[in-house]
């Protein structure tokens, strides 16, 4: 199902990723992943090809929505429960209600830039005390049937800054799942990711820390209809072009 740059696509994830891979193994394959799918030339045919309606539209558009840590999500390719490919739109001061948060993910990642510059910081969580940055700490998972984020307090917690780091047009990263990290927009346009979930084993609830104030018991997932969603793909194969 889609045209000839999806099925390439789908293709190369398969290819690469599916197997019983150590978890650091299996984010660095997914980086090389990334790598090779986000050069502007390939990732451009990729996008013009899913706007014109290639690949699954409809279902795509569920599971894209601007997201509450302030970029838009665009589902590119679900590869079921292994790996998902996304592109992100990040706004630099979105304002997004958690804009500031420090997480982790469900499953290992890795990242490309396309487009602009991130700056991302990882962090531990002190044990015992310690003189780190206090916080309050959320177990956050997925509401049954809505998908809506659920945030349960679990309690003030300290973290300890371990890496800053910048990643430019043309760099990558690889995370594990359990990694703590902020990652945000450091330029005035737009920058844009190519983002990949994978691995077989999800996690059912990811750990979030926040020092910006409480936040609410559910924050809900407003996702795009089938038009928005190829004028959003629309949008970026045309930013793509002229930049």
């Amino acid at each position: 199902m889609g045209g000839r740059q999806v099925l390439a696509a789908r293709r190369l994830l398969t290819g690469t990723l599916d197997g019983e891979l150590p978890e650091r193994r299996l984010a660095d394959a997914a980086r090389s992943v990334v790598a090779e799918l986000g050069t502007r030339e390939r990732l451009l045919e990729l996008i013009a090809e899913l706007a014109c309606g290639e690949g699954d539209p409809e279902w795509c558009a569920r599971l894209s929505y601007r997201h509450v840590l302030g970029f838009d999500k665009l589902l590119l390719i679900d590869g079921g429960p292994r790996h998902m490919l996304r592109a992100h739109l990040w706004h630099r001061g979105s304002g997004a209600i958690g804009e500031e948060d420090i997480h982790n993910h469900r499953s290992p990642l890795a990242s490309y830039i396309v487009l602009g510059r991130l700056a991302m910081e990882l962090y531990e969580v002190e044990r015992g005390g310690g003189e780190g940055i206090a916080a309050a700490r959320y177990e956050e998972s997925l509401e049954e049937g809505s998908a809506d984020w659920l945030l349960e307090p679990t309690g003030p917690a300290r973290l300890r800054l371990t890496h800053v780091g910048q990643y430019a047009a043309g760099s990558s990263y690889a995370l594990p799942a359990h990694t703590l990290h902020r990652a945000w927009c450091e330029t005035d346009e737009p920058t844009v990711t190519l983002f990949l979930e994978t691995g077989s084993g999800r996690r059912e609830h990811t750990d979030v820390f926040t020092a910006a104030g409480p936040h609410p018991g559910a924050v809900p997932k407003v996702p795009l209809d089938t038009e928005e969603y190829l004028a959003a793909l629309r949008g970026l194969a045309e930013l793509l072009r002229s930049t």
